[in-house]
């Protein structure tokens, strides 16, 4: 393109123009070049970032940053003072732990201490399996404990990562209602878990009414949550209540093992020989030799599962339900990734070190749990009466 300034096309009102602008830009960069510090004490990226946060939350208006939810919906009304008195509770709470795991790093012998990540992995996955077994052979209200207690912390972690990622979701009402589905269904059969559901539905419908802040969205996480976390565990209680003890706990613990069966065969394999990525997007260390590898698990634990008393089920129909199953727990894993992916996480909580939350533990059994319950009764292998 042909300069104008050179053809002496440009009016005079033009020259002026350009003349104030290269003025003006010649003093920025002179001012620019005086404010900056030496290269030696130059902020970095992460500096910056953190003045541009600080400058940013001075800017908020009071009005503004009161009207940001804090917490769970029931400290959003709270005072100055109760947020001091709540912040000092949790300061004496916080050094409680801290004295707690003082005295607990005393007494652990010299060889426990500073253990690799393996060992950490290794005693965590000890005691949940330790813990798991008990409670499942112990009885129906030992075993009720537990889906109880795990499906609470389940949901508490849910509806925090969800939180993280720009959702209000109502955790009061979703915890209750998780913990509360278990029991409905051991009590009151697959009535119970309609009830629990329309309670729960009808709450968050007053909720989203009276509390203006609420969103559509975040009823159908809150409601979403619960189903989730407590809902689908119910097919444990389906199994167990259906064969009675002892074989249903029996029945209860083969579940668990196969899953766990599913999650150990694919993660040998697919550390060691694994090449193609099974969903490189959602869980980039997932690869389909351990995919089917962690198939062949599931399905060898499902005929170990033909072989209990009251389970009336052919070798063929445990292979198939074997595999539709270890199908499910993959799904299931995934959309936990997914969740993790979506709302930044890496963990979804720190409850059992070297694995991460609850969450990351259980993601599989939600849905191998409901669709374990719904292939055995629909194929006959259980006595179960659903009406």
């Amino acid at each position: 393109m042909r300069d104008p300034e050179a053809k002496g096309q440009l009016t005079e009102k033009q020259r002026e123009a350009r003349a104030r602008l290269r003025t003006r830009t010649a003093c920025l960069r002179a001012q620019a070049s005086s404010d900056l510090p030496p290269f030696s004490t130059r902020p970095t990226t992460k500096d910056l970032v953190e003045l541009d946060e600080d400058a940013s939350s001075q800017a908020l208006p009071s009005d503004a940053a009161s009207a940001v939810p804090d917490g769970p919906p029931w400290r959003y009304g709270m005072t100055p003072e109760e947020r001091a008195e709540l912040l000092e509770r949790k300061g004496h709470r916080a050094e409680k732990r801290q004295k707690i795991k003082a005295a607990a790093l005393d007494k652990t012998p010299e060889k426990l201490k500073n253990p690799s990540g393996f060992q950490v992995r290794f005693r965590t996955g000890a005691v949940y399996t330790v813990v798991t077994v008990a409670c499942v052979l112990a009885g129906d209200l030992p075993m009720l404990c537990m889906l109880m207690v795990m499906a609470g912390i389940c949901a508490g972690e849910f509806y925090y990562m969800l939180r993280s990622d720009a959702k209000l979701p109502n955790e009061m009402l979703g915890i209750i209602a998780t913990v509360l589905y278990p029991p409905s269904v051991y009590f009151y059969g697959l009535a119970g878990a309609l009830i629990v559901s329309l309670g729960l539905l009808l709450a968050l419908l007053v909720w989203y009414v009276f509390w203006l802040r609420a969103r559509i969205p975040d009823v159908g996480v809150s409601f979403f949550g619960a189903a989730y976390t407590g809902l689908l565990l119910c097919g444990l209680v389906i199994v167990r209540q259906a064969l009675g003890d002892p074989w249903g706990g029996v029945a209860v613990l083969l579940l668990f093992v196969s899953v766990w069966a599913n999650d150990a065969f694919a993660y040998l394999v697919g550390s060691k020989i694994g090449k193609h990525k099974l969903a490189p997007r959602t869980s980039p260390k997932k690869s389909w030799e351990g995919f089917i590898a962690g198939l062949v698990g599931s399905v060898a634990f499902w005929c170990v599962l033909s072989l209990v008393p009251g389970i009336t089920m052919p070798i063929p129909m445990a292979v198939v339900f074997g595999l539709v199953c270890g199908l499910m727990e993959v799904l299931g894993d995934l959309a936990e990734s997914r969740i993790k992916r979506n709302s930044g996480f890496k963990d979804s909580g720190t409850i059992m070190p070297g694995h991460g939350g609850l969450l990351d533990r259980c993601d599989s059994i939600f849905l191998a749990s409901i669709t374990a319950s719904i292939l055995l009764i629909a194929g006959g292998c259980i006595p179960y009466s659903v009406f």
